[in-house]
């Protein structure tokens, strides 16, 4: 008999239902076994003198253990777990479990030591349920939008921009390093003519953060777009992606969120609300946080701003742009009358940045001279030039982290919820 997830348990039928035992009640005539798989939890109904030898079987259980029933499923009132109960005719012992280690006053960080059994509760599994959704409405966003979805090697055989935040391996016989993004390899899909590309994969950042939004390794979702104007095309772009995929997670997800998590999903409005640099300095001036013109927002400038725009409009995400050539990667295309200015933006969701994104400098001789004037080599850069050579459209794009998407979206304490396996500087298990 094929077996039957117990969401869609009907009354009336006979079933094969497989599970983890949550709790147990044994009665004088009567066993209550309480079963759950990812889908809900069902009511096990055993007579004890119909039923000796599953009585037998069922005595050395506790929960954790692993069981498939075959039996009817009949209606109940008296039962609260969906108004159902099943009455077996055959019951297996998969597993015994032993006594878990966890309670439920155990930390986060104990929580990671045996994580498998921390995410077998349904407020952990929705986390993942919804993130499910996310990421499949972004990609068919993406995909209706006539983008191409890559997948870019993680191993480089040099340094992107700098030597700083990166992971060096051993390579056979030479050292090599892993990827802090795709960008180099989005860029090289605009000059094969791909037009518009996205990919979805993981993210390595070795910088010794300690903070509720870092990690060492991420799932990033990055895009880019060629023939655009400017990256107001970009900031477009992403705007109305994440309006498509978080409306998404709250139609299939929101009631089962709130439940679970107490959290109202909210669908921005749009369009985001923007403001330049220029205008945030000003802004952060007025709330009495000043800052020197050059200098890259910090965490409580962040929050000042978001706190500030969402009293102002109400929303919850807001656009800065036009940031400085000091703080911004070389790549990026300046103004050409305010060439100490960059046609860069940053996204940012509850006074936490999610976003970097820009228009690129597509054209060789300018690329090159920003790049030496950074301070790289030709030795560490050249194969990355040598991809504008030949020909490249003008194109933007924007990379984003999908943990702390999930971070943000449902109120979690840490990213380390909205992982399913954090690492952290001195987490490398399980």
């Amino acid at each position: 008999m094929d077996r039957t997830r117990i969401g869609s348990l009907q009354p009336n039928t006979r079933v094969k239902v497989q599970g983890w035992v949550e709790r147990i009640r044994d009665q004088k005539s009567m066993l209550f076994l309480i079963v759950k798989d990812i889908t809900g939890a069902l009511q096990i109904t055993i007579e004890k003198a119909k039923h000796p030898e599953m009585a037998e079987l069922v005595a050395p259980l506790i929960s954790g253990s692993v069981v498939s029933v075959e039996g009817d499923v009949v209606k109940s009132e008296f039962v609260k777990l969906g108004g159902i109960e099943l009455f077996p005719t055959n019951l297996k012992v998969e597993t015994i479990a032993e006594v878990s280690p966890i309670g439920k006053d155990a930390s986060i960080d104990q929580r990671l030591d045996y994580r498998w059994i921390d995410l077998r509760a349904p407020e952990k599994t929705i986390i993942f349920e919804a993130e499910t959704t996310l990421v499949q409405a972004m990609r068919e966003f993406m995909i209706q939008n006539n983008f191409l979805e890559i997948h870019s090697p993680k191993i480089l055989s040099s340094s992107s921009e700098s030597g700083s935040g990166l992971f060096e391996v051993q390579y056979f016989d030479r050292k090599a390093y892993l990827a802090q993004s795709p960008q180099f390899y989005k860029q090289m899909a605009m000059t094969s003519g791909f037009d518009r590309v996205f990919e979805i994969g993981p993210v390595f950042r070795a910088e010794p953060s300690f903070t509720s939004r870092h990690t060492t390794e991420f799932t990033g979702f990055d895009f880019e777009m060629s023939f655009i104007e400017s990256h107001e095309d970009v900031m477009k772009m992403e705007e109305e992606m994440l309006h498509y995929a978080i409306a998404k997670v709250k139609e299939k997800h929101g009631e089962r969120i709130k439940a679970l998590l107490g959290v109202d999903v909210v669908v921005p409005s749009l369009p985001f609300p923007r403001v330049t640099m220029d205008k945030a300095y000003e802004i952060l001036k007025n709330l009495d946080y000043e800052m020197d013109y050059g200098s890259d927002l910090d965490a409580e400038s962040e929050k000042l701003l978001t706190s500030y725009f969402k009293e102002k409009t109400g929303h919850e995400f807001i656009f800065i742009s036009d940031y400085p050539k000091e703080i911004r990667p070389f790549y990026s295309m300046q103004y050409e009358d305010r060439p100490q200015v960059t046609k860069t933006f940053d996204l940012y969701w509850k006074g936490m940045e999610i976003t970097s994104g820009a228009q690129r400098e597509h054209r060789y001789n300018i690329l090159k001279e920003q790049a030496l004037g950074k301070g790289l080599t030709m030795e560490g850069i050249g194969f990355y030039l040598d991809f504008f050579k030949y020909g490249a459209p003008p194109h933007g794009g924007m990379g984003i982290g999908v943990d702390r998407l999930m971070l943000l979206m449902l109120n979690l304490p840490t990213i380390k919820e909205s992982m399913f396996i954090f690492r952290g500087p001195t987490r490398l298990n399980p």
